[in-house]
């Protein structure tokens, strides 16, 4: 009995931790949550006179018309072995985090290097 029950609490925490994979059209459907989202890079800048110097990768058309902006703080660009902005251009990427919206536009903020993988 307390191996089923102990099998049961661990099957538990990983739905509860486990990431939801969505398509990239359905990031709007998808706002505040967690997930896991794949898709071409197709603009990539770094902002390298603004505050923070944020690098932006936009997925799925160039700017003004991306569906999903992947961002990247100067923190966190500086653990990345290369330039993101080169390192993923044009490249097929997978990115998990929470979608949030910035300017009615749907954004994942990357904390950490590994939650971007390229696929191409």
């Amino acid at each position: 009995m307390k191996l089923i029950t102990t099998t049961l609490a661990v099957l538990l925490c990983f739905a509860v931790f486990s990431q939801t994979t969505i398509k990239l059209e359905d990031v709007n459907k998808h706002i505040g949550d967690s997930v896991t989202v794949c898709g071409k890079v197709y603009t990539a800048r770094y902002m390298d006179a603004a505050k923070d110097k944020p690098t932006f990768l936009n997925i799925g058309a160039a700017y003004p018309n991306q569906v999903l902006t992947v961002v990247i703080w100067d923190g966190v660009r500086q653990q990345f072995h290369g330039k993101p902005e080169i390192l993923f251009a044009n490249k097929e990427i997978c990115i998990t985090g929470r979608i949030q919206l910035y300017k009615d536009k749907p954004q994942i903020v990357i904390d950490k290097t590994d939650k971007i993988v390229c696929i191409d």
